[in-house]
């Protein structure tokens, strides 16, 4: 089959996107107004079922070619539930309009396909059905609803073309046999790759003189430190030669350091990298009062000329990996705002299009937080104050429409400020609230405070040292005891798929986010009652 069009069904509105495009497709091939509506009720029939009782359902419209004179419109239903065995009404209802209803089904999957033969077959040459799939490819969209979906199929790729970068940038930086580090105008070190991870042996936050001594000569520190601060000041380059501690020994290296360019060309961070060039050095050194090794001294400068080329194209590298990590980014923000020119004002209020907007931006922030501190432990990350206020408050809003769906009550206490990262505890009070909203079977009641003096019930849970603690309480469907060992552990689920969603990382991420901030997570909970979460931060 050349496929025209497909469709995935999530709600009713992909419901009539399956009828409009069956319709059209029906209409373009030149079937008669009855065949049309026949065709696409059949197919709206089935993918009414797949929304109400499917997973992962997707629908799939498109020409077969039989024979040159032989030709048939196919829609494919995919499906991961055994549909017919759902609603066999449905499955009965659209092959009395079809005629032509292929079924098959296993363990984990259906099929349903729907044929009709098109009556004017020559007319369907190659540039024609090329021509159906180019319309569909670029018609106006049916909906705001139709225009947004698409805008988010657009940024899923995206980001998944990031993600595939940014893996292969990590693995280039971690493979080969150089130290890399990147720092910004403020010292702070962002970003280290594992061969530097391996020398340095300890935390490497800021690049000043107490955390250089800890792995360079001492009597290069200095040197180093004044050549940073002329080249952050002039925004150039700086080249030379330092000795690094491996083992019991110093080796000698050719450190660079190298201003990365953003796309307006302002300096944000600066790419530092040693090259081990200990051999070259002891040879040169062997070489200086040895008139009998003047050919092999030609031949080591020959090599140094090499050296400094390839020096040259890492430096060509590191911009541009720069660029094709930043570039998706840039055409994200840019389409979020081609979206927004294309909706009115009430559109936007509408498909509360100011929340996708902010969504998307807070998602490129994390995109480049990922980017910057993919390969730094937490002992290298600095922990600034953080405002629980500000982090629930945002939490809040990004679900705020699943509160709105679920007629959902939120008790807030004022929160502490505490010294941590902003992303990960963000991460941390979304997983909670999403959790207290998603397994429940009333009307939501979650309760978060703060209680430092608080003793019962959670005596038994509360570390030793200085802490404040949060609660997160909720009126939800609890679990039973006997979990209570189990629940912080990776891709565990304590219900079935289909009762609730979900891919049991979320509450084991959370127990590691708490770990990283030297803190403690428990909960207490009971079937039917709902559940209470304890969350220990230090105080600082």
């Amino acid at each position: 089959m050349k496929e025209i069009v497909k469709i995935n069904l999530d709600n009713e509105m992909d419901l009539i996107l399956a009828h409009k495009r069956s319709m059209k497709i029906a209409e373009m091939c030149g079937m008669p107004s009855s065949l049309q509506t026949r065709f696409a009720t059949a197919v709206s029939e089935v993918a009414r079922c797949s929304i109400a009782n499917g997973q992962n359902s997707e629908l799939r419209l498109g020409i077969n070619v039989v024979k040159n004179t032989n030709k048939e419109i196919v829609a494919i239903l995919n499906d991961s539930v055994d549909l017919k065995k759902c609603n066999p009404e449905a499955f009965k209802y659209a092959a009395k309009l079809s005629g032509t209803i292929e079924y098959d089904a296993g363990e984990d999957y259906s099929v349903t396909q729907f044929s009709l033969k098109v009556p004017s077959p020559g007319l369907l040459s190659e540039a024609k059905i090329k021509s159906l799939a180019d319309y569909f490819k670029y018609e106006s969209p049916l909906s705001p609803y139709d225009e947004i979906r698409k805008k988010n199929i657009e940024l899923i790729a995206l980001s998944e073309k990031l993600g595939e970068s940014e893996n292969r940038y990590r693995q280039l930086a971690n493979t080969i046999p150089i130290l890399i580090c990147i720092i910004n105008e403020r010292n702070h070190v962002l970003l280290t790759n594992e061969s530097l991870q391996v020398i340095v042996k300890s935390s490497f936050t800021v690049f000043e003189k107490k955390e250089l001594s800890l792995f360079i000569h001492p009597e290069d520190v200095d040197h180093i430190l004044e050549n940073w601060s002329r080249i952050k000041k002039n925004k150039t380059e700086y080249s030379g030669e330092t000795r690094i501690k491996k083992g019991d020994s110093y080796r000698w290296f050719l450190i660079s350091i190298i201003p990365n360019k953003t796309e307006d060309g302002n300096f944000t961070n600066w790419l530092v990298y040693f090259v081990d060039i200990n051999d070259q050095k002891t040879v040169e050194e062997t070489l200086k009062n040895n008139s009998e090794l003047k050919l092999i001294q030609r031949e080591l400068e020959h090599a140094n000329s090499k050296l400094t080329f390839k020096n040259k194209e890492l430096q060509q590298f590191a911009y541009i990996a720069s660029h094709d990590l930043q570039e998706p980014l840039r055409k994200i923000r840019i389409m979020l705002s081609r979206a927004g020119e294309d909706l009115s004002e009430e559109q936007k209020n509408h498909f509360y299009f100011d929340k996708i907007t902010s969504a998307a931006g807070r998602m490129s922030d994390l995109i480049s937080d990922v980017l910057n501190y993919s390969r730094v432990d937490n002992n290298l990350q600095t922990f600034l104050p953080i405002d629980l206020n500000e982090i629930l408050h945002e939490t809040i809003n990004d679900l705020s429409l699943i509160i709105e769906e679920k007629n959902a009550v939120i008790n807030i206490s004022p929160l502490p400020t505490v010294s941590g990262l902003n992303t990960q505890l963000r991460q941390l009070f979304f997983n909670l609230v999403n959790n207290a909203l998603k397994f429940n079977s009333e009307e939501p009641v979650i309760t978060i405070a703060a209680d430092e003096e608080s003793t019962e019930p959670i005596d038994a849970y509360k570390p030793e040292g200085n802490y404040h603690l949060i609660t997160i309480a909720d009126n939800g469907i609890g679990m039973d005891s006997n979990y209570s060992d189990r629940i912080f552990d990776m891709f565990q689920r304590l219900h079935q798929r289909d009762q609730y969603g979900g891919n049991g990382i979320g509450l084991a991420l959370c127990k590691k986010i708490i770990e990283n901030h030297n803190g403690v997570l428990n909960f207490t909970s009971e079937l039917g009652k709902g559940t209470i979460f304890y969350i220990y931060l230090p105080k600082y």
